[in-house]
């Protein structure tokens, strides 16, 4: 374990708010320094959060921010994000592939431009981001590149759910484990890390069964302390998996998941999607 990430620079993808914004705060608490590439510069009225607000709140958690709007579709985008983020902390340690675009439309019903919305946002945005990072990866003393995205799971009743989305999340998983592969011998680790049960976010209250399935999710900070432990790892120690955030924090001795609760005290917790 290398076992914090004081003095560590952390690029990321999106981050204004849930599951990407508690992982920057996580990292922040160690006065680490975080960049985020985000599209929202201006409040969304069904979203909490911006580029901005979350900067303002890993500045007060300890940590230095860089809040870059841009659209990781975009290539100019991510290579001025990358190149403002060496300029501004000399390097960067860790990549975080959080930005993720969702529908859950059946095929018929999936227009092909919120397919390509899924595509371009998950899939490429996740290669590109992870590319336009591995120059500087390699001279960082432990590199690591964190994708969210799920196990492959190939069970029929999962490949036949909502196949354009899924295409687009086992395509980040396999972006994961394939440069995993491609730079071992650079030392530069790859890993995909997703929740075991829902997480208290706005897609899940949005789009996955409102406030019923919130009351049925762990909070955000669950997949934040899982990802603040694959990244504080050793990185030739850990690269080429899928994770599980519980598994993960198992092996950290971590059992005792009540802190993860959402505010009713859930006992009755629903899998993420892709679980068994």
């Amino acid at each position: 374990m290398t076992g914090t990430l004081t003095g560590r620079t952390v690029i990321m993808s999106g981050g204004s708010r849930g599951i990407g914004l508690a992982i920057a705060l996580r990292a922040a608490r160690d006065g680490a320094n975080i960049a985020l590439l985000a599209k929202t510069a201006d409040p969304h009225p069904n979203l909490e959060g911006t580029v901005y607000t979350a900067a303002r709140e890993i500045e007060n958690a300890g940590g230095n921010a860089l809040p870059v709007v841009g659209d990781v579709r975009n290539d100019d985008d991510i290579a001025a994000a990358v190149a403002k983020t060496v300029a501004q902390f000399g390097g960067i340690d860790v990549c975080v592939n959080n930005a993720s675009a969702i529908d859950l439309s059946p095929t018929e019903a999936l227009s092909m431009k919120r397919y390509d919305l899924m595509q371009d946002i998950n899939v490429r945005g996740t290669f590109a981001l992870s590319r336009a990072c591995l120059p500087h990866l390699r001279e960082s003393a432990n590199p690591h590149i964190l994708t969210l995205s799920p196990p492959l799971n190939l069970a029929p009743h999962w490949l036949g759910k909502h196949v354009g989305y899924t295409m687009a999340k086992y395509g980040m998983t396999l972006c994961a484990l394939g440069i995993a592969e491609e730079v071992r011998n650079d030392g530069i680790a790859s890993n995909a890390l997703w929740p075991r049960t829902l997480i208290a976010t706005a897609a899940v209250r949005n789009l996955l069964g409102g406030q019923d399935s919130v009351n049925r999710s762990r909070t955000p900070e669950i997949v934040a302390d899982a990802a603040y432990l694959v990244v504080t790892t050793a990185a030739g120690q850990r690269t080429g998996q899928t994770l599980i955030d519980d598994e993960v924090l198992a092996e950290a001795e971590i059992r005792d998941l009540s802190r993860y609760v959402t505010g009713t005290g859930a006992t009755d917790l629903e899998l993420d999607i892709f679980l068994d």
